[in-house]
């Protein structure tokens, strides 16, 4: 007995160009499906280590490379990006509105301006003396700024403070939620973690934390925590931990 076989013709599931058909009835035909290109990627940042990002990137933020080598481009890059990240550090600090108030601040010199109010006469010496000893011993420069935006000096404090690339300015400020935001100059960045920032940031500028034992408090104990990083000897481990 003879078996007939009935031809199937197989529809392709998606339009497509079809290839030559084989001899076979039964062979079904396979299409190649053109492939898309792949979108290019600009990659805008990597995560490095804060040595290599420090001393290999030119970055808007704490870049500059100092190579000793050549000194005199070290200074010129290093002061173009601290006045760059400076501008942009002051405008993110004051709602992203540039503002310059030099009628705010005090007449006399001081390292710590509360222009908020949230410091006793006490508090403040205290912060002054722990600043000068910092300074004496160590050559980084802290300054302390406590505002309510927009009542802020803002942009004045980089001349009457002369601001370098050995200055961490401390801007307290509750207007957004977390009260402690920094700058920090390039050479200090190539010493203390930038990890380090955010756990001060995170610890005692978070609202549970200013609200429950007020603005003094996190901002004297966030002073602290920077003063025993700077103290500690540069090394792998320093300023890993935020007491």
């Amino acid at each position: 007995m003879a078996l007939v076989l009935a031809s199937v013709r197989l529809l392709p599931l998606a339009p497509s160009r079809a290839t030559a058909p084989t001899s076979s009835p039964l062979s079904v035909t396979r299409t190649r499906r053109r492939a898309l290109p792949l979108p290019r990627v600009r990659c805008c940042a990597s995560r490095t280590s804060h040595r290599a990002a420090a001393a290999s990137e030119a970055t808007p933020s704490w870049a500059g490379e100092l190579a000793s080598s050549v000194p005199w481009k070290a200074a010129v890059s290093g002061a173009l990006a601290l006045a760059v990240c400076f501008t942009c550090f002051v405008g993110s600090a004051n709602a992203r509105t540039g503002v310059n108030k030099p009628e705010l601040l005090p007449k006399e010199f001081t390292t710590v301006i509360d222009v908020a109010g949230f410091l006793s006469s006490g508090q403040e010496n205290r912060l002054r003396q722990e600043i000068e000893d910092l300074e004496k011993d160590t050559g980084y420069k802290l300054r302390v700024l406590a505002q309510n935006y927009p009542d802020t000096p803002g942009l004045a404090i980089k001349d009457f403070w002369q601001v370098d690339e050995r200055t961490i300015v401390f801007v307290a400020d509750p207007t957004f939620g977390n009260i402690i935001n920094f700058n920090i100059g390039p050479l200090v960045d190539l010493d203390v973690p930038r990890s380090f920032w955010s756990q001060v940031s995170g610890k005692y500028g978070n609202m549970f934390y200013w609200k429950e034992k007020g603005e003094d408090a996190s901002i004297e104990a966030a002073v602290t925590a920077i003063s025993r990083c700077l103290r500690d000897p540069t090394g792998t481990n320093n300023c890993s931990e935020v007491l």
